[in-house]
């Protein structure tokens, strides 16, 4: 009895949510574009998230010429679906709103051909690979010891290595996408305009300003100043309140 009371508060929020994000989604097909980003932050409150949400939120942000909320929100779908298509390119048409143009400096060398590669699957995606790869490495290894036939018995131990191999490859990639994806903290700046100083202080000289709908990485924080990078190298301080860190 004690465990249905509690599956029963599970049980609502569970159909709230899904309630709300059909509301919002006949909302956004009537237009109602602001009607709909209110029923689709009544499920995040539910502590509900997935990549469909913040993109559908992310596409009334757009409607509504709301450069700012709709990259970030953008964005937040892109970390937890990074290699939906739909996502990147609607992200693609929503930094046409922005009005900074910051150029990437392209990686190049070793490093790039790593993280090209580590990049190609989520961490946990990574993990669950490397869990497959042990797991056909043991059905390898009970083929080896039960197997009666000379090629049989190569066959499998000749696997077994490629497959110690694969497992290595592919854990040392879910470490690393996942320490990636711990110390890259990008953020978006939502201040309408706001100048980048040298120094943690209103005080110091700017360096240069941004415009809202632009995406900086965080380097450090101190008290209420943020360090930021730009993606061309630049860096600079700017205030704690005038950007939305993507991951938290």
């Amino acid at each position: 009895m004690k465990n249905i009371l509690y599956l029963l508060p599970l049980i609502s929020q569970i159909f709230f949510a899904q309630t709300s994000f059909e509301k919002g989604n006949a909302l956004y097909q009537k237009g109602n574009y602001n009607e709909a980003i209110a029923a689709y932050e009544s499920v995040l409150q539910s502590k509900k998230q997935s990549a469909e949400l913040y993109f559908n939120i992310a596409n009334c942000y757009y409607k509504l010429n709301k450069v700012a909320p709709a990259i970030y929100n953008y964005e937040k779908a892109l970390v937890m679906n990074p290699n939906d298509t739909e996502i990147q390119n609607n992200l693609k048409f929503a930094h046409k709103l922005q009005i900074d143009e910051i150029k990437e400096v392209p990686k190049v060398g070793f490093a790039k051909i790593i993280r090209d590669f580590t990049a190609t699957f989520h961490y946990n995606t990574w993990a669950w690979i490397s869990v497959s790869l042990a797991l056909l490495f043991l059905l390898f290894f009970i083929g080896y010891y039960f197997s009666q036939i000379t090629a049989s018995k190569r066959i499998f131990f000749f696997g077994m290595f490629v497959l110690v191999f694969l497992i290595l490859i592919s854990t040392l990639s879910a470490i690393f996408e996942k320490s990636h994806y711990e110390n890259e903290r990008p953020a978006i700046v939502f201040a309408e305009v706001i100048a980048v100083k040298s120094e943690p202080k209103l005080s110091s000289s700017d360096v240069f300003t941004l415009h809202e709908g632009t995406k900086v990485y965080v380097l450090e924080t101190v008290d209420d100043w943020k360090k930021i990078q730009l993606t061309d190298g630049t860096e600079g301080w700017i205030i704690d309140n005038a950007i939305k860190e993507v991951k938290n």
